[in-house]
């Protein structure tokens, strides 16, 4: 391991904040991979426990790398334990890492030239999706990503893992992460939207982060959660209307869900609201196909992420 260049003042420090709850082993991996960053300025891991005791990684604090442990003291859950860390934080810029995903070798220095030489508030970086033993890459456009980009599109390569961002800027013009949102599901892209109501979003374009999907990642058992968060996505961004493609692919997900729920007759309304923005919405059409009862939504589920993608 090639140990950190010696801190100066022109490197600005980053705390990375790592929620966790009973998974040791696969925090200490998460916690190594940022200490060991190939950066010249200090780095803090702020691990945030959420809804567990406080157990202490092994890895030690060492010149421009410490470790600092918190409990979440605000609502259960990964938006919660996120918003602890934010405003426990005091470095110049903020970091989000789960406890089951790595940073890889150059992401930080990486993402702070790009800051410098953009001038830039936010910063991302491509991603490795894991799954069953197999890498995806998924690389974001080549530009900035603007708020009706992702009216259009989720950018599920823009992983809220890859976040690097000015905390002033955070903590001032786009907030905390949401805590309200009905099972916390999609507050990642909820935040995004905020955030690009204020910056553009650029990307390193390279899979600097391994995103590691497994089973206790998917909400397959949680329909009527989907249903709820995503209808209230909707409500909320009423702007949905400008991208009638990203308003179809909302409408299409809440009826695979609705499927999922056994709800046909939501179902099928849905998938016709969404081919009503968009007629090519796939993910309606796979709705419609689950209804039958050919197929169904967990199959559907486990077919995506093997290529790497959500629905």
């Amino acid at each position: 391991m090639r140990e950190p260049e010696a801190t100066t003042a022109s490197w600005p420090s980053v705390c990375a904040i790592v929620p966790t709850r009973d998974r040791p082993t696969l925090l200490a991996r998460a916690v190594t991979a940022v200490l060991d960053q190939d950066y010249p300025g200090d780095i803090e891991c702020l691990v945030v426990f959420d809804q567990s005791d406080i157990e202490a990684p092994a890895a030690g604090n060492r010149p421009g790398r410490t470790v600092r442990c918190i409990q979440n003291g605000r609502s259960p859950g990964l938006a919660g334990a996120r918003n602890s860390g934010i405003l426990a934080a005091q470095a110049d810029l903020i970091a989000f890492c789960d406890d089951d995903d790595e940073w890889l070798a150059g992401k930080l220095r990486a993402q702070v030239d790009l800051m410098r030489s953009t001038n830039s508030a936010l910063v991302a970086t491509g991603i490795r999706v894991h799954f069953r033993g197999r890498d995806r890459v998924r690389l974001p456009p080549p530009r900035p990503l603007s708020h009706d980009d992702f009216l259009k599109d989720r950018h599920m390569e823009v992983n809220p893992c890859t976040v690097l961002v000015d905390r002033l800027v955070l903590l001032g013009s786009i907030g905390l992460v949401d805590e309200t949102i009905p099972g916390g599901y999609g507050e990642d892209y909820e935040w995004l939207l905020r955030a690009t109501r204020f910056t553009d979003i650029r990307s390193v374009p390279a899979p600097l982060v391994r995103v590691n999907w497994h089973a206790s990642s998917f909400f397959a058992d949680r329909w009527q959660t989907i249903v709820s968060a995503l209808q209230d996505l909707l409500d909320r961004n009423p702007d949905f209307v400008r991208q009638p493609r990203g308003l179809a692919r909302i409408e299409g997900q809440i009826a695979f869900a609705q499927a999922g729920l056994g709800d046909t007759r939501a179902a099928r309304s849905w998938a016709r609201r969404a081919l009503s923005h968009r007629w090519t919405e796939p993910r309606a059409y796979v709705a419609l196909l689950c209804c039958t009862g050919l197929v169904t939504n967990e199959t559907v589920v486990r077919l995506a992420h093997r290529a790497g993608r959500g629905i």
